[in-house]
Parts: C-alpha cells; sequence; structure tokens
C-alpha cells in the first residue's frame, strides 16, 4: 500500500471573475507545488471549497490535477470525495478511480452525523470498497464537521472491516489523541498533520507527512523545518514554525480563506476570490495585509512558481 511522506499542500480551486471554476490555472497550480518540493495535492478539501462546488465542477477539477500530475509520476493526487450524500460520496470515488487519482480522502457526513465509531466505519465501508485498490484516508477535521470521535476509537475499531484503510488526515490538536494512533498504529496507518502551525510537534511525535494549505505559498518554511528538525537543530525548527504562526496569523486575522485567495495572487497565482457566502477581501484590506506579512517574514520564504513573471510580483510587494 502506498505510504505518504512529505508535504501534501491542500490546493484552491479557482474561479475566474463570473464565478464559475477556471481549470486553466491548475497547471501553473502544481507547477509551483512541483517546484517548490511538495510531494502531492488534496484535491477539492475545505480549502477547495468543496462544500460550495457542485459535483460536476468537482470532477472536473480532479480530472485536470490528475491531468497534470500524470507528468510527474511521484507527485500523489488526494481524491477528496466527502460528501452528506453517501451516494454522492461513492459517485465522486468511481469518478476519482476512473480519472487516474491516487489515493482517496473524505471527510464524515456532516449534517447528519454518525451516533457511534461503528456508524462512521459503515459509511466509510461503502466509499472505500468503490476504491478498493486505491489508499483510503480518514479526513479528520472536528472543528468543520462536529464529528469528534477520538482517532484511536476508530482506528481501534477497524479490525480489517476497511482493508484499504491507509491513514488518517489528522487536522486536530488533540495530540495525546495522535499519538496514542501512532503507539496504536505501530507504523500501519499513516497519520498526516493537518494544522500546519503545530507540524513541528507532530514531527517530533513521530509523523512523516502533513497536508496544509499555506503549502500553497510558504512551503520552503516547512522544508527548511522539517531539513532542521532530521537534523537536530531545534533552534531552526523553532523558528520556520514561528515564521509559518505569524503567517497564518495574519492570514487568520484577515477572513481566513479570503484573505489565503488574495495572498495567492501576491505569489502570481490568481485563484480569484472565494465563492459566496465568504466575502471578498477589499482593495484596502488587502494592501493593509500584504504590509503585514512583510513583517512576518513571508517574501523572504514564499514558494515563487516558475515564472520570472511571478518574481516580479513579488518584488514589488
Amino acid at each position: 500500500m502506498k505510504r505518504l511522506t512529505g508535504l501534501f499542500a491542500a490546493p484552491f480551486t479557482a474561479f475566474n471573475e463570473s464565478g464559475e471554476i477556471d481549470l486553466d490555472i491548475i497547471g501553473s497550480q502544481f507547477s509551483a507545488l512541483s517546484a517548490n518540493a511538495v510531494s502531492g495535492a488534496i484535491v477539492c478539501g475545505k480549502t477547495g471549497e468543496t462544500s460550495s462546488l457542485t459535483n460536476i465542477e468537482r470532477m472536473a477539477v480532479l480530472e485536470e490535477w490528475c491531468k497534470a500530475a500524470r507528468t510527474t509520476p511521484e507527485f500523489d493526487v488526494i481524491a477528496h470525495v466527502g460528501h452528506t450524500s453517501l451516494k454522492d460520496c461513492v459517485e465522486l470515488t468511481r469518478h476519482a478511480v476512473e480519472a487516474g487519482a491516487d489515493v482517496i480522502a473524505t471527510l464524515p457526513p456532516y449534517y447528519f452525523r454518525p451516533e457511534s465509531v461503528g456508524d462512521l466505519l459503515d459509511f466509510f465501508s461503502e466509499i472505500a470498497a468503490a476504491a478498493a485498490n486505491l489508499p483510503f484516508y480518514y479526513y479528520h477535521m472536528p472543528s468543520m464537521t462536529g464529528v469528534n470521535f477520538d482517532v484511536f476509537d476508530i482506528l481501534s475499531e477497524l479490525n480489517g472491516r476497511i482493508p484499504n484503510f491507509a491513514g488518517v488526515k489528522y487536522t486536530y490538536e488533540d495530540l495525546y489523541d495522535l499519538a496514542r494512533c501512532m503507539d496504536l498504529s505501530n507504523g500501519r496507518y499513516d497519520i498526516l498533520c493537518g494544522r500546519d502551525e503545530i507540524l513541528l510537534a507532530c514531527l517530533a511525535l513521530g509523523t512523516t507527512g502533513a497536508v496544509g494549505s499555506t503549502y500553497n505559498y510558504i512551503a520552503p518554511v516547512y522544508i527548511k523545518m522539517i531539513a532542521a528538525f532530521e537534523a537536530g537543530d531545534l533552534v531552526s525548527a523553532r523558528q520556520m514554525q514561528k515564521v509559518s504562526r505569524d503567517v497564518i496569523a495574519v492570514m487568520v486575522k484577515y477572513g481566513g480563506l479570503p484573505a489565503a485567495k488574495q495572498i495567492m495572487k501576491l505569489v502570481g497565482l490568481n485563484c480569484g476570490d472565494a465563492r459566496t457566502p465568504l466575502a471578498k477581501l477589499s482593495a484596502d484590506a488587502g494592501e493593509s495585509m500584504a504590509q503585514e506579512l512583510k513583517a512576518a517574514g513571508f517574501y523572504e520564504y514564499c514558494s515563487v512558481p516558475p515564472s520570472t513573471a511571478a518574481s516580479a510580483h513579488i518584488s514589488e510587494a
């Protein structure tokens, strides 16, 4: 079974000025990630505004990512297939297999929620079975889904029920539960850190892979952090984590996802604005954010697409 190691970005879904998906920029998004040593992408997750997309749009976006990634076999495309409807999850999963995705991942249903771990595993079983030859990952993000079973309990109850269950995208701050998962799996399952701002803590607990949105624009910070950690240079690793925290604090201050899409414009990749009901960042707010990002060290470490035009744009910020 394929193991996921390294950084995996959660790419933004690009929209044009009319609010329709913009597939043309995906090739540039892929090139930028690949050039900045990112190992793969989880397509149409929370950062990709999955709940604001139709299934047809999600399929089109995934197809384009799979097409772009065919040029780089070591780059893994993770298809997020989560939905409130099990039938839609299965449909998206079957499409992901046909499109050429490398890995399947899903959030739990987040409107009518499972009442027990067993109910959750029953829901996952049908999805995983639709892609039996691909690794299946549980996308744990209780802050957005409201489903907050200890992942340790989920792994404990698997008992072979989902043969292709490969790991967890752990987007939560419960390091105790995460560490117990690492102990329980004894290397059998990948536990991927899903909180960019605490990656260093997760590395200390033994994680070897991570999924995050800021890898789209400050991947070098995390590459340097991992290298420093592996070399035993905790001072440098902590400094890189501080840069990450400072940049994230600015992004959160200016509105989260809408601000993050504005940051993408600063590195030369225009993914448009977030879809309603998320509010568009004003021009004044965008200028203020750019200055605060500069103070946070963003321009020293930001990911630069392989384009002189993008480099020139950054130098003017």
